[in-house]
C-alpha cells in the first residue's frame, strides 16, 4: 500500500484572511520506506502528520493510501479506515493508568471486536522487550518502557502506515536512541511505511530519508544540527 500526496494544502480562515500552514506538499513512499521530517516549531510539520493520519482534513490536494482516498470518506468511514490502516505514536504515550501493559496494547481493538488479538499483543510486547511487564501498570514502569508499550500498541492492527510525532521528545538521549532504533527495526519487519516528525537531528539520521518543512512546503533536509 503506497502513499501518494500531491499539492496538499492546509489553511485556516482568520479575521485577517486565510492563514496558510502548508502549501503544495508532494510526497511518495512505498511499503518498507521510512522518512524523518524536521522543521522549526510552528513550521507545520505536526499539522502535516495529522493530515497524513487523517486526524485533520486537507483544504485541497490529493492524498491516497493504496487505492483509498481517505478524505473522500465520511467521518464514520474515515474513523474505521484510520483504526485499521494507520498506527500512531505520540510524544506522550497516552497509556491508560488503570490498565495493565497488555490491556493498553489491546485498547485499539475494543472498537473493532471480532478477531482475538491478544496473541498478537503478547508477541509485540515480546518484540519490544516487555514480556516481564505484561501485568504492570504504566506507573510501575519507566518512561522508556511506557513509550515501548505505545509502539507495540500502534502496531496491533498491523497498520500499513505508522506515524510518530516527537516519539523520543520526553526521553533521555540513550533511551531515545533505543526507541528510535526500535521504531525503525519494527517497521522494517512489518513492511509498513514509517513517518516520524522530530526536532532531533540524531533521530532523523537513523532514517534512510529525511525532509523538512520550510515556509509551508516539504523539501529535502539541509542536514544541519538544528531543527
Amino acid at each position: 500500500m503506497s502513499l501518494l500526496v500531491q499539492n496538499l494544502r492546509k489553511s485556516y480562515p482568520t479575521r485577517g484572511g486565510e492563514l496558510v500552514v502548508l502549501r503544495d506538499v508532494n510526497l511518495t513512499l512505498e511499503p518498507g520506506e521510512a522518512l524523518a521530517i524536521l522543521g522549526p516549531s510552528g513550521s507545520g510539520k505536526s499539522t502535516l502528520l495529522y493530515l497524513l493520519g487523517t486526524l485533520e482534513r486537507a483544504t485541497s490536494g490529493v492524498y491516497k493510501l493504496g487505492d483509498a482516498e481517505p478524505f473522500r470518506l465520511n467521518d464514520a468511514e474515515l474513523a474505521a479506515f484510520r483504526n485499521r490502516t494507520i498506527g500512531f505514536v505520540f510524544q506522550d504515550h497516552h497509556l491508560l493508568p488503570q490498565c495493565s501493559v497488555l490491556e493498553n496494547v489491546l485498547v485499539p481493538t475494543l472498537a473493532v471486536g471480532g478477531e482475538n488479538l491478544e496473541p498478537r499483543a503478547r508477541e509485540l510486547l515480546a518484540r519490544v522487550g516487555l514480556t516481564e511487564r505484561l501485568d504492570h501498570r504504566p506507573a510501575e514502569i519507566s518512561g522508556g518502557e511506557r513509550q515501548r508499550v505505545a509502539v507495540a500498541r500502534s502496531l496491533i492492527h498491523s497498520p500499513r502506515l505508522l506515524l510518530a510525532d516527537e516519539p523520543t521528545g520526553n526521553l533521555d538521549r540513550a533511551t531515545a536512541q533505543t526507541v528510535g532504533k526500535l521504531l525503525v527495526d519494527l517497521h522494517r519487519q512489518e513492511k509498513s511505511i514509517l513517518i516520524v516528525v522530530t526536532h532531533s537531528p540524531e533521530l532523523a539520521r537513523m532514517f534512510p530519508k529525511q525532509m523538512e518543512v520550510l515556509d509551508g512546503s516539504l523539501v529535502p533536509w539541509s542536514g544541519g544540527d538544528k531543527a
